[in-house]
């Protein structure tokens, strides 16, 4: 299956996860980019230490350089889609709850406004 990986818009087009790969240095962006490239080639199959399930269909792609560690959280979608819901610079032992919740809730609006559109282009 080929997988193609997006980042989330917000309904009035903004793309958060670019605006924090562009907040990165150049070399933390560059191998977090790569490592994108990887889940798109490899989907569902990549596996730990890259990749890890961490509750409810939420993924977190794992990004270490050096002493830095940084997180890009995902979900899988239909039709091979990966959106990737948000992105953050690791500095405790756990995933903050916090962007746990804030990738659920991209997730669910992600999905709300793609059924409306489809239930839209139905009708017409």
């Amino acid at each position: 299956m080929n997988f193609e990986v997006e980042f989330y818009e917000t309904a009035d087009g903004k793309t958060p996860v670019e605006d924090f790969l562009l907040g990165l240095d150049s070399k933390m962006r560059a191998k977090l980019v790569s490592l994108m490239e990887v889940l798109e080639d490899k989907g569902t199959s990549l596996r730990e230490p890259y990749t890890k399930h961490l509750v409810d269909g939420i993924f977190e792609l794992r990004c270490k350089l050096g002493n830095n560690l940084t997180r890009a959280l995902f979900f899988f979608c239909i039709e091979g889609k990966i959106i990737i819901t948000n992105c953050f610079i690791k500095k405790t032992q756990k995933t903050p709850l916090e962007e746990i919740r804030i990738a659920k809730s991209r997730r669910e609006d992600y999905i709300r406004r793609k059924r409306e559109e489809n239930e839209k282009s139905a009708t017409v």
